[in-house]
Formats: structure tokens, sequence, C-alpha cells
């Protein structure tokens, strides 16, 4: 009997259990979200809805955290819900495969070297096998095209110690490997302006973000490059280089004015499930992850 004096049987004990678990359940889950997606105007918005928005695009922008578990995981969920959607027409891209590394990387997706001569011959981050490497490997697995897009770090290097300029003694092989010079380049725009900022008056490099622009310029190169007709473009890149529609997304308008872009915001919150002005606007969604979150390194 319970104590309000409804009379219980077996089955309306179950029942009540399982409603008590069931509140339970929610609860927990409903006060410590991981993440929440916005979308430009900062409303809550449904994954499946990017998946929708993202599958109509030209090219999709993905910014991480660089060492954010979540924006990796929702990576690889984002590349296979595409691609059940897309099937070969969709091409994958990164930031953190530097362009003149192409040829074994293709090398890869064919077959005709292995993973770990991959590993010992290219340029990779630290956190490769942990972050990225599953992208690849879903690639390797589904022969898909994977485009290598950041320009080789070292003539980023030498833009941020003397300039564009640095960039006229390079041959014509060199050159292969970053977009056409001259690079275009606006130090309005606030990617760039805040980097200046930040770095306070007694230690300004304006040369910096020019080094900044021709990684974007070159992403965005070697996107249009292989954006074949028929063919989306999923590209993985840190967050600032894509965040106010600036970095990557202005050079593809310059080269393609009529691309249609959609791109993603990562940022770090102290409560997912509340929104905040300043998710407005960076992005066309924003992926809200919670900043107690682990990270990969």
């Amino acid at each position: 009997m319970l104590s309000f004096g409804i009379k219980t049987t077996g089955m309306t004990r179950n029942y009540f259990s399982l409603l008590l678990a069931l509140i339970l359940f929610a609860s927990f889950t409903s006060d410590k979200p991981a993440y929440q997606l916005y979308d430009i105007k900062g409303k809550q918005v449904k994954y499946k809805e990017l998946v929708a928005e993202a599958l109509k695009a030209d090219v999709v922008l993905f910014g991480e955290l660089h060492n954010n578990p979540v924006c990796h995981w929702l990576q690889l969920e984002l590349t296979r819900d595409m691609h059940a959607g897309l099937g070969s027409a969709l091409v994958l891209g990164a930031e953190m495969f530097e362009a003149d590394n192409q040829l074994i990387m293709d090398e890869l997706m064919e077959g005709k070297v292995r993973l770990k001569d991959f590993v010992n011959e290219a340029r990779l981050w630290p956190n490769f096998k942990t972050d990225y490497q599953p992208l690849v490997k879903f690639a390797e697995e589904n022969k898909l095209k994977f485009v290598a897009t950041n320009v080789p770090r070292r003539y980023a290097a030498m833009v941020s110690r003397g300039g564009f300029n640095m960039l006229d003694s390079l041959t014509d092989e060199a050159r292969k490997w970053l977009a056409p010079l001259p690079i275009a380049y606006d130090s309005t725009l606030s990617g760039y302006s805040q980097m200046m900022k930040m770095m306070g008056s007694d230690h300004v490099n304006p040369n910096l973000p020019k080094a900044q622009a021709l990684k974007d310029a070159t992403m965005a190169w070697f996107i249009v490059q292989n954006m074949k007709k028929g063919k989306k473009f999923l590209h993985f890149n840190g967050t600032y280089h894509s965040d106010n529609f600036q970095g990557i997304s202005w050079y593809l308008k310059l080269l393609k004015p009529d691309i249609r872009i959609i791109s993603i915001a990562s940022v770090s919150v102290a409560d997912p499930s509340e929104p905040d002005d300043s998710m407005k606007d960076i992005a066309n969604f924003v992926l809200a992850i919670h900043e107690r979150m682990t990270t990969t390194y």
C-alpha cells in the first residue's frame, strides 16, 4: 500500500518504478548537457537540421577546438551522415594536412601505401591518432577523396618573418603548394585585426596575421580546385579560420562569389543549454560545448 492510499499490484509497482527511473534519468541528463547546437540567431536546433543544411551546401566548414573530443566525435558523425546522403560525391579536406603531402595522402586513399608509411612521412599533428586518424580511415574505407588543403608550414613561417614579399623568391615548383600570388589581404577583417590587438603594443608582429591569411587563402584555393561538378566538400579547420564568415569563407567568396557555404563554429561555455549573445552571427551553426569537457591533449 502506497502512503497516499493507492492499492498497488505487481504490475502497477513495476510501472511506478519505471516511471521513477525515467524521471531520475531525465533529471540527470537534462542538467549536464555536453553540447548544444544553435543556429545563426542563437536558437537551439537539432543535429538533424545541421545535416539537412550541410547536404544542401557546396562547402561545409567545420570549425573545431583542436583538443576537444566533442568536436572530433561530431566531425566523424557528420562525415558518416553526409556520406550516407551523398556517397562518393563527398570530398573531405583538412587544415591538419599540408598540400605538399597530397601525393602520399592519395596513395593512402588508393591503398598503395600503409597507414604506418603515411604516419612516418607526412608532417602530422601530435593528436593525429586520436583526433584525425578516424576521419582518414573512414575516407580510406569508403574510397573518398581527402584533400590536404593547408600551406606547408615553412611558407607560413616565411611570411610571419618577412611578409608576403618573402614568397616572391619561391620557385614555380614551390608555388604549386600555395594560393596564387599575390595574396589578397584585408587587415581590417576582425579575425586579423583582433590578432594584432591580442598581441599587445609591445609585441606586435604585423606579419603574423598575414601568415594566417596565407593559410586561409591556400585552404580556400585547394577546396575550390577539388570541387568538381556534383561534388560536396566537408572541410575541417580550427574555428578561428572560419568564424564570423571570414578567413576561409572570405577567400572562397573571392574565388567563387556564388558558392554556398555552411559554417560551424565551436565555442567553450559554462552552460551549453543557455544561449549566449556572443554565439549569434558567428556561423550558420554554433557548437556550444561545456567548458569542463575533457581534452585530447
